[in-house]
């Protein structure tokens, strides 16, 4: 089975507006998906309606097949791990005592940690350049590092499926690059599927495999970079005039946008 996530005409409302429309989605294993899209298309309300933090109004989400309403907490969380946007607890815990709450999905809430939960702990950390870092309190580390850690902690779940809202969000141009090394390394080394909202859309055509892009709670369009960024699509979608070149590395289009379309 190829397909690790199916998203079919799922809708959500907020009291009497429609904020996610007869939304469509497969999520092919193995890839890196960006969505993205102006303030106030969806793009969050989507990912928080396909971890269950939002409830749908209608329509169904399969997870490798099953629907995940149908699905306690517990077994979903073994397959997809999800990382908000914003974290405002937790800042007292050490590194490792974080990291470590993404095994409780792996055993009952009476058990202790396995020698083999230490072993993806220490994983988690070392994959993360987190190695050293276990005693260090969350307050006193840097935003780049403290990405590192909830990610860390996500990736402690063994997900087969990672969901990000903005990973980069107030994070200064180096760190949002060595996040996003560190996410797309993920993918190609652990074979993790990565389904992420961007708000930089020249990061998103770099880094992903495929474009999802919303309007007004819709799909817009969805494919691969270079065929989704268009200046008709940036003129449609983001209300700019856009001049789009290619990556002389990557192949992959750079948006430049030279004013608001009228």
């Amino acid at each position: 089975m190829n397909t690790v996530l199916n998203v079919e005409h799922l809708k959500v409302r907020f009291n009497s507006r429609e904020v996610i429309a007869d939304f469509c989605l497969e999520i092919q294993r193995g890839r890196i998906y960006a969505i993205v899209g102006p303030n106030g298309s969806g793009k969050t309300t989507l990912l928080r309606a396909i971890s269950r933090n939002v409830r749908a109004s209608a329509g169904c989400i399969y997870l490798n097949g099953k629907s995940i309403f149908r699905m306690s907490s517990k077994n979903v969380a073994r397959q997809m791990a999800v990382l908000s946007q914003l974290h405002n607890g937790m800042t007292d815990a050490t590194v490792r005592e974080l990291v470590a709450y993404g095994r409780f999905a792996h055993r009952e809430w009476w058990q202790s940690k396995t020698a083999e939960d230490e072993e993806i702990i220490s994983w988690s950390l070392a994959r993360t350049n987190l190695s050293g870092y276990d005693d260090r309190r969350l307050n006193t580390l840097s935003g780049g590092e403290r990405q590192r850690v909830w990610i860390a902690m996500a990736i402690a779940q063994k997900p087969q499926i990672l969901l990000l809202d903005e990973p980069t969000t107030f994070l200064d141009i180096a760190h949002q690059i060595e996040t996003l090394e560190l996410i797309a390394g993920l993918n190609r080394e652990e074979g993790i599927t990565i389904l992420m909202v961007l708000h930089d859309i020249n990061h998103a055509a770099h880094y992903a495999d495929e474009l999802i892009v919303m309007k007004n709670g819709r799909l817009f369009s969805r494919g691969l970079p270079g065929a989704v960024i268009t200046p008709d699509m940036m003129r449609e979608v983001f209300g700019v005039e856009a001049d789009i070149f290619p990556d002389p590395e990557t192949g992959k289009p750079i948006v430049r946008p030279r004013k608001v379309a009228k």
